[in-house]
């Protein structure tokens, strides 16, 4: 099985570290003309760095997902007159949040937990919809989060409420741009150290904690953001042209 996204524009949001660079390089290694954004720009310049040697085209730009405006002009220099084949909703995460109780939690913190994980899918998606309907193609990969199909294990009710939503909106997406031949799926990574979110929470547990994530996978061992991008290159490839609307663990087995 290989890969080739020569000649196809390819979009991911959250670009700057973890799965999003990840996803990128991929894309970038394969041939994509990758349009990459994130609000921190200095780890948007290092996936920079780190592609230099990929066969296709990268473009970043600073993009807060959660402003529609924002992601019109994103998407629509992008696309320029050529269209976009390819959207990646990878952006997302709790924002630097921990774990309260219920009735400690404004709704600001709720709102922003919202803001980047379900209305950046939603507006990305919006903005691709017309060129992908007009090329009768597109591929739209999603990533939630194990939090989004059982309890996060982060306690953040509006991230697993966010990411559970996501999928949802995946769903429902399928079936109404399907007779477009577009298809859209969702990738739900299980716990992956891969930024310094998830570095930090990996440290919480202690060694006794980590152990007893770590018994609880099948496999008995972390997974890594290159795992998770696997996924999302195969749901944008050819090999899953009859699949649409569903949703993939990528978790080591749970």
């Amino acid at each position: 099985m290989t890969y080739d996204f020569s000649g196809q524009t390819v979009l991911v949001t959250g670009a700057a570290h973890g799965f999003g660079r990840a996803i990128t390089l991929a894309f970038a290694g394969l041939g994509g003309e990758v349009w990459a954004c994130d609000l921190n720009t200095e780890g948007l310049t290092e996936t920079e760095a780190q592609a230099r040697e990929s066969t296709g085209g990268l473009h970043t730009r600073t993009v807060d997902v959660s402003n529609k405006v924002a992601v019109e002009a994103f998407v629509q220099e992008a696309a320029d007159e050529r269209g976009v084949e390819v959207l990646i909703n990878n952006a997302g995460g709790v924002l630097g949040q921990v774990g309260r109780p219920l009735e400690e939690v404004s709704l600001e913190d709720w709102d922003r937990i919202f803001g980047v994980n379900v209305d950046g899918a939603f507006y990305f998606s919006q903005a691709v919809a017309p060129f992908m309907k007009a090329a009768r193609y597109g591929r739209i990969v999603n990533i939630s989060s194990g939090a989004g199909l059982g309890v996060s294990l982060t306690g953040i009710q509006a991230y697993a409420s966010a990411k559970a939503a996501q999928i949802g909106l995946t769903r429902q997406l399928a079936h109404e741009l399907g007779p477009w031949n577009i298809t859209v799926n969702n990738v739900a990574p299980g716990f992956v150290r891969s930024n310094p979110t998830t570095e930090k929470q990996w440290a919480s547990y202690g060694e006794v904690g980590q152990q007893a994530l770590l018994e609880r996978i099948a496999l008995k061992r972390l997974g890594s953001p290159e795992d998770v991008a696997h996924g999302v290159l195969f749901f944008a490839s050819e090999y899953a042209n009859w699949i649409t609307g569903q949703v993939l663990s990528i978790d080591g087995g749970r």
